[in-house]
């Protein structure tokens, strides 16, 4: 569900109003309530999650002059892990836009206005102005100002590169593969027909990509990409600012500092996930799945491990197993959540997955899809890392890291010599909640689950 902007009305005085602050009478309480209505609203910069301090204007979908109803889309705002649109629940004319797209303003802080009537547009611009005279530098010294008065007048700045503005010719929904900007049905046409966003050209405001653009784009000829095509290259020796996500993935690096950790690793024997893997395969199942079934499972025996510490003071036992596994993302990193994953079956989890992480890269997740995890995994094992230590996420008890499986030589008991695929696990866990022995007893429990893996399907 889109976020709902929040609205602020201006009221402006009746002439009954005026007349009581002369001294005339007025009339009655229940008229002067019909009479006083609200003709101007600021459109608020929405929190879309409970970490968001600001939000960045990704693209306007309504040009300055458009009527707007009740739900209508207005503004797609980038959060710190989300684009999300976000829509009006007023009817009425998006008289001006205060904060243009690609600017950032904080939480709660006016972005646009919004009329009530085609007549209050020019009522509502001048309001506008007012905003903008407000936010402007301190006036120069005076004898710059006296200069400036004698000289004639420079010519006015061009205007910044609102979407709202007159229609822009088509361009690219993303720069560099960083963003694709399109409205929701856009993406989910373009989801059922199969067609690639990054390469579609939006024809809509800000180059914002709409359903006629996906239409357009499946019919058009397939051509081969240039191999120049590619992203920009990284600018050497340059200073780039975070974006919106990595700001708060570095917030709660440094937060995750001020928790007491520790660490403990272990190997497990995959030969028998790997051959149930093979066979499950071609019904849509995923690695990350089964492993996401595997550690919720080991969970439910060990809760201690599934708790956390949030207040230094006490612990929360969570209700529900919710897996978070981390998924690397232009630009960032997010954490999409396969809620309760130890009630679903290994089918219903492999689609859940599969939904979270398109989401995740089109940046649609909701924010309950990547903050209610209670439970972390973190797989570099798919690029041939062997092993690594993960930091754990704030709010949470524990995070496991889980490294390639590889055939490794073995001694058996029998004082044999065999060749055995092995993965090695390392826990990074909250002392304050979780102790050595919990995690000895959460690791064994996940290897007896893992390397008799008949249970995952049910």
């Amino acid at each position: 569900m889109a976020g709902l902007i929040h609205l602020h009305s201006t009221l402006l005085p009746s002439a009954s109003a005026l007349r009581r602050r002369a001294g005339a009478p007025g009339p009655s309480v229940s008229r002067r309530r019909c009479r006083v209505e609200a003709k101007i609203r600021e459109i608020f910069m929405p929190a879309l999650s409970s970490t968001m301090t600001e939000g960045k204007i990704v693209s306007w979908t309504a040009a300055e002059g458009d009527r707007l109803s009740k739900g209508d889309p207005v503004v797609v705002v980038e959060s710190d892990k989300a684009d999300m649109d976000v829509e009006t629940f007023h009817d009425g004319f998006l008289a001006a836009v205060l904060v243009p797209a690609g600017e950032s303003a904080p939480v709660g802080s006016a972005i646009a206005l919004l009329a009530e009537s085609e007549e209050e547009i020019p009522a509502a611009q001048s309001q506008a102005a007012s905003f903008s005279s407000g936010a402007a530098a301190s006036p120069p010294p005076p004898q710059e100002t006296a200069q400036e008065a004698s000289a004639p007048p420079p010519p006015p700045p061009p205007p910044a590169p609102v979407a709202v503005s007159a229609p822009a010719p088509p361009s690219p929904a993303a720069q560099g593969g960083a963003r694709v900007v399109a409205s929701p049905y856009a993406k989910k046409l373009a989801k059922d027909l199969g067609v690639d966003l990054f390469s579609v050209t939006g024809s809509g405001p800000g180059g914002r990509i709409v359903a006629k653009d996906v239409e357009t784009a499946l019919a058009a000829p397939k051509k081969a990409a240039p191999v120049a095509a590619a992203r920009l290259d990284v600018p050497l020796g340059s200073t780039v600012p975070f974006t919106t996500m990595q700001g708060a993935v570095s917030k709660n690096m440094v937060e995750s500092l001020a928790v007491p950790t520790f660490r403990v690793g272990y190997t497990i024997t995959t030969d028998a996930l790997d051959q149930l893997y093979k066979k499950i395969k071609s019904k849509g199942v995923t690695m990350t799945a089964l492993l996401a079934k595997a550690t919720a499972m080991a969970l439910a025996q060990h809760p201690v491990v599934n708790s956390s510490c949030r207040d230094g003071k006490s612990f929360t036992y969570s209700s529900s197993i919710n897996i978070a596994v981390a998924v690397a993302i232009d630009g960032g990193l997010i954490t999409p959540v396969l809620q309760d994953a130890d009630k679903l079956d290994i089918y219903s989890l492999s689609r859940k997955w599969k939904e979270l992480v398109d989401k995740a890269r089109a940046k649609q997740l909701q924010p309950h899809e990547y903050n209610s995890g209670t439970f972390t995994l973190s797989n570099l094992g798919m690029f041939g890392v062997d092993r690594f230590d993960a930091i754990l996420p704030p709010g949470t008890g524990a995070i496991m890291a889980v490294g390639a499986s590889q055939p490794t030589i073995v001694g058996t008991k029998d004082g044999r010599i065999g060749i055995k695929s092995q993965m090695q696990v390392n826990v990074t866990a909250d002392h304050r909640v979780i102790y050595g022995a919990d995690l000895a007893a959460f690791l064994q429990t996940l290897s007896k689950i893992i390397e008799d893996p008949k249970d995952l399907t049910f």
